[in-house]
C-alpha cells in the first residue's frame, strides 16, 4: 500500500507521530465539515429527513466497521466516558462481586466503575503487567486470565493498552468471560480503525470507541455497540429524536412510550449534528476504503527498521507478536535525560506522546520510513 500524505495537510517540516492523541482532518472531511456549516447557515433548507438519514448511514459504516449485521446496535456519543457511563448504568452487581480492569488503563475507562463499585459495595481488580521485559504481555495475558473467576462480574478492558499497544487476546478472554457470565466491555479507542476487529470474532456486550483518533472524526464524537444484554436497557437521557415516530414533527406531543429499536435508545441529543455527522461519514467511508487490515500492514512496514535501530541503541520494544504497529511503545534507557529529550523532540518539530520511561509512537498512513529517521537520530543523540 502507497502513504497517502496527499490527503493530508502536515507541512513537509512537521514529524506528526501522535494520532494516538488526535487525528489530522484530511482534506474531503475538511470539506465535508463546510458543507455543515453552510446548512447550518441555510436553515431554511433544512429538511427532516436530515436530522435521521445521514445518522442512519453513520451507524451503518461503522457496523460494517466492527462486522456487525445490525446498524440498531449502534449509538453514536459525544465521548467514551458518555458511553462507560451509558454501559455502567444498565448493570446491577452483588455485593462482593469484582470488575476487572487493566493496570494504568485510561481513565475514562475507570471512573465509571469506580462508581459502579462504590453503589454496590463490589470490588475492583486490576491486573497490572508482570515486572519483566521477557515475555512481558504474554505473562500479561495469563494473568488476566488466571483472573477471571466466578465472582468476576464485568471485565472492562482495551483491545490494545492504550499507552504502549500490549495486544491482548480478547477472543479468549471473551469465552472465559462467557463460562462464568461475566460482561466484556471493550474501549476500542486506540484499536478500532487502524486494527481488525470482528464483534462477530470478539462477542463483546459493549464496545465503545472514540471517533477523533484512528477514525478521523471531529473532537466529540464516539460510537457505541452495545450487545443483547442492553437490549431493553435505561439511557441516561430521554432525546425525543429516540422515540418511535420521531420523524413525525407535528405529533411529537403525542409523547411516545417506546425507544426506537436495540441502541437507538443510548444515542446522544442532538446526534443528528449536521456538522459532525458530515464528517464522520466521509472519515468512515476513507477509513473503509483503506481498511484496517493494509493499515495495520503499512505501519508495520514504514517502522520496521526504526525499531531495529531503536532496539540497537538500548531502547526496550515489545516483540511483534505481543504488540501493535500502528501504536506502540519505546522503553528509554535509564541514562537518558528525559527532559532534555522532550525539549529537543518540541524543538526539531517532532510529535509524540510521553508516558512514565515510555515514548508513546502512534503513526498512519500520512507517515513514511522518513519520518522515523529524525526521530531515531534524536534519541540517538542523547545516548
Amino acid at each position: 500500500m502507497q502513504h497517502q500524505k496527499q490527503l493530508f495537510d502536515i507541512p513537509e517540516d512537521i514529524t506528526y507521530l501522535n494520532i494516538a492523541s488526535q487525528s489530522p482532518a484530511f482534506k474531503s472531511i475538511y470539506e465535508a465539515g463546510l458543507e455543515g456549516l453552510k446548512q447550518k447557515n441555510r436553515p431554511y433548507d433544512i429538511r427532516v429527513s436530515d436530522y435521521f438519514e445521514p445518522v442512519i448511514e453513520l451507524k451503518k459504516l461503522f457496523a460494517e466497521l466492527i462486522d456487525a449485521n445490525d446498524f440498531n446496535r449502534i449509538a453514536t456519543m459525544p465521548s467514551v466516558s458518555y458511553g462507560m457511563a451509558t454501559v455502567a448504568n444498565n448493570i446491577v452487581l452483588k455485593e462482593h462481586d469484582e470488575i476487572l480492569i487493566i493496570d494504568e488503563q485510561f481513565p475514562s475507562n475507570v471512573y465509571s466503575w469506580q462508581k459502579l463499585a462504590k453503589k454496590y459495595h463490589a470490588k475492583i481488580k486490576t491486573v497490572s503487567a508482570p515486572n519483566t521485559e521477557t515475555n512481558r504481555v504474554k505473562l500479561w495475558n495469563e494473568a488476566i486470565l488466571n483472573a477471571i473467576n466466578s465472582n468476576t462480574a464485568v471485565i472492562a478492558m482495551g483491545n490494545i493498552h492504550w499507552s504502549n499497544g500490549s495486544l491482548f487476546d480478547l477472543k479468549t478472554i471473551s469465552n472465559k468471560a462467557k463460562q462464568h457470565a461475566a460482561l466484556l466491555i471493550i474501549d476500542g479507542s486506540q484499536s478500532v480503525g487502524a486494527l481488525p476487529f470482528s464483534v462477530k470474532d470478539i462477542k463483546p456486550d459493549a464496545l465503545i470507541c472514540a471517533g477523533y483518533k484512528w477514525l478521523f472524526g471531529p473532537y466529540g464524537c464516539a460510537y457505541g455497540y452495545f450487545g443483547e444484554y442492553f437490549d431493553n436497557g435505561n439511557p441516561i437521557e430521554e432525546n425525543w429524536s429516540n422515540r418511535l415516530d420521531s420523524e413525525n414533527f407535528a405529533g411529537l406531543t403525542n409523547y411516545q412510550r417506546e425507544y426506537k429499536p436495540l441502541a437507538n435508545r443510548y444515542s446522544v441529543g442532538e446526534s443528528g449534528n449536521f456538522i459532525y455527522v458530515k464528517m464522520q461519514i466521509e472519515a468512515l467511508n476513507q477509513v473503509l476504503e483503506w481498511t484496517p487490515k493494509r493499515i495495520q500492514g503499512y505501519c508495520k512496514d514504514i517502522s520496521a527498521e526504526a525499531v531495529k535501530e531503536l532496539k540497537n541503541l538500548g531502547c526496550i520494544i515489545e516483540d511483534d507478536h505481543y504488540r501493535t504497529h500502528h501504536l506502540f511503545g519505546i522503553k528509554l534507557p535509564k541514562e537518558l535525560n528525559l527532559d532534555a529529550l522532550k525539549k529537543d523532540l518540541f524543538s526539531k518539530n517532532i510529535f509524540v506522546s510521553f508516558r512514565g520511561n515510555y515514548i508513546r509512537i502512534s503513526c498512519h498512513l500520512f507517515n513514511t520510513a522518513e519520518d522515523f529517521k529524525p526521530l531515531v537520530a534524536c534519541i540517538a543523540s542523547h545516548l
